[in-house]
């Protein structure tokens, strides 16, 4: 299929294909992960339904894969280029007339395949889908996801009716030992117990739901003891009782975070005379901060490519550690940058384009050393006081022999012979 491609450009394909790949998954698993843990405890607290945790990591897919993607891209160019360096073929490419520029040619196709389909995720795909992680968690503590009545506490609904559930079987299907406490306008209260229960939906009235109980007692309390009058105590075998659902407050309209609006929302309204001074600074940062991003990734081949190579005779992989220090580093910068410029404390030009310009003026003379400077190192320095420290820290560790010990004799001693 890629038989149009030369031989070289579908060699480092394949070098940077695998790793990037790995490292995405690695990296968004690895952030959903941690989510997950917290969306467990969350939706038990809540009660909900355990699908709930995996609709919202779902929601949150977008905005993990905005981050794993240039980080990916990264790594995979980092580690292909280091195997290349690492086993002598690189010097052979650039000995034939194989410049880096020219074997970064197809790290430059998937880079602006992922540019595509990151600008996709940030700016349209990403608030959509936050919004609508935020509408289930919200969904989630209002009780609209089934959460609301939670076995083996009290639930107040509607305002006169208390609820209490023993335990619960068949996913909420099966209710067992139940108590609920009703009470009317007239005064009157209502304590029903029953062995099982469910609950049943009505076609009519979705606002109203049927309990429907099995093998219990109704105790009716009128109010008016005080007359003679004593409770009434009925068994059955069989009651319905309707319960009013709760009125559920509609969830708030896309907007109320700017990482809620997608690429036209946040130009009409921050280059709009009619929004509040506020709202605008907010959006033309989080404008600036999402492109900023987006043009960062074109330069995450050379900074892959100036750290990828080791000195020689070296297999030292300190490029890797350095590469994704720099990059996060430099993300977290972004985001302070963003807050700021949201506060209109400082112009977004200078919060975020300008350490723009002096990381990528950085990349560029890390490039340059590599490729251009025989000999050349972008990190030389490091890469000397890391093998300095390395020696120390073996050292260290390694096994000595006790003072006034002799060294043990050789016993492979040599064959003399005689001279005749």
């Amino acid at each position: 299929m890629l038989n149009f491609l030369p031989s070289i450009d579908r060699y480092i394909l394949r070098l940077t294909l695998v790793p990037m790949l790995g490292v995405f998954a690695l990296a968004a698993s690895l952030l959903m992960l941690d989510k997950m843990l917290r969306l467990f405890d969350f939706v038990a607290v809540e009660g909900g339904p355990v699908a709930v945790v995996f609709k919202m990591l779902g929601a949150l897919i977008p905005e993990y894969a905005s981050l794993a993607i240039p980080l990916g891209l990264l790594l995979g160019v980092l580690l292909a280029f280091r195997k290349l360096a690492t086993t002598s073929e690189l010097d052979t490419l650039r000995a034939v007339g194989l410049s880096y520029n020219r074997l970064l040619r197809m790290p430059y196709i998937i880079t602006l395949l992922l540019v595509a389909v990151n600008v996709a995720l940030v700016f349209y795909i990403q608030p959509v889908s936050r919004y609508y992680y935020e509408q289930m968690e919200y969904e989630l503590r209002s009780g609209a996801l089934g959460a609301s009545i939670k076995v083996g506490e009290f639930t107040t609904l509607a305002d006169r009716m208390a609820l209490r559930i023993e335990e619960s079987e068949d996913d909420g299907r099966r209710l067992i030992g139940i108590f609920a406490r009703v009470a009317n306008a007239r005064g009157q209260v209502l304590s029903i117990s029953a062995r099982e229960g469910a609950f049943l939906a009505t076609r009519d009235n979705p606002d109203t739901i049927i309990l429907r109980l099995t093998e219990g007692t109704i105790i009716q309390d009128t109010g008016m003891e005080e007359g003679g009058q004593t409770p009434r105590v009925l068994s059955f075998s069989r009651h319905d009782l309707p319960i009013d659902l709760p009125a559920i407050e509609q969830f708030r309209a896309r907007g109320d975070a700017t990482r809620e609006y997608i690429l036209p929302e946040l130009l009409s309204i921050g280059w709009s005379g009619d929004a509040a001074p506020r709202e605008r600074d907010a959006s033309v940062a989080s404008f600036n901060f999402r492109l900023v991003e987006i043009v960062m990734m074109f330069l995450m081949p050379l900074l892959a490519v100036a750290l990828a190579i080791p000195p020689k005779r070296s297999t030292s992989a300190l490029g890797v550690f350095v590469s994704i220090v720099m990059v996060v580093a430099y993300h977290k910068i972004n985001q302070y940058g963003e807050d700021v410029a949201a506060l209109g404390r400082l112009d977004p030009i200078l919060a975020l384009w300008v350490p723009f310009a002096i990381f990528a003026a950085l990349i560029l003379w890390m490039y340059y050393r590599v490729a251009y400077v025989p000999g050349g190192q972008a990190i030389g320095a490091l890469e000397t006081g890391f093998a300095k420290l390395s020696k120390q820290v073996a050292r260290l560790f390694a096994r000595r022999r006790p003072r006034g010990n002799p060294a043990a004799p050789d016993l492979a001693a040599p064959n003399l012979s005689a001279a005749e």
